[in-house]
């Protein structure tokens, strides 16, 4: 059973950083694609940033320059490195994982005051 347990949300001021952590189990990490998503309120969710198995990335345009994604296949984590931070990056942010199928972590909230 594959689960995805996110950290490293929480309250920080516009400017600052924060970095996001998605462990996962249950799947075999180093072939899987790893993404982090947001939902901010009243909004779809969209994609922030994705990995796949061979290490390519995408970002979305509004995170480009500021966020860094990372995958560690020893540690089975995948990260999301914030910088200057916005306030409209305020959201709650899934860790993704596409392995044969599409898992979602449970969310954390990441709030960016002005």
């Amino acid at each position: 059973q594959v689960q995805l347990v996110e950290s490293g949300g929480g309250l920080v001021q516009a400017g600052g950083s924060l970095r996001l952590s998605c462990a996962a189990s249950g799947v075999i990490f180093r072939l899987a694609a790893m993404g982090w998503y947001r939902q901010a309120p009243g909004k779809e969710r969209e994609m922030v940033a994705f990995i796949t198995t061979i290490g390519s990335i995408t970002y979305a345009d509004s995170v480009k320059g500021r966020f860094t994604i990372s995958k560690d296949n020893d540690k089975n984590t995948v990260y999301l490195q914030m910088n200057t931070l916005e306030p409209e990056d305020t959201a709650v942010y899934y860790c993704n994982l596409v392995r044969l199928k599409t898992y979602w972590g449970q969310g954390t909230q990441v709030t960016v005051s002005s």
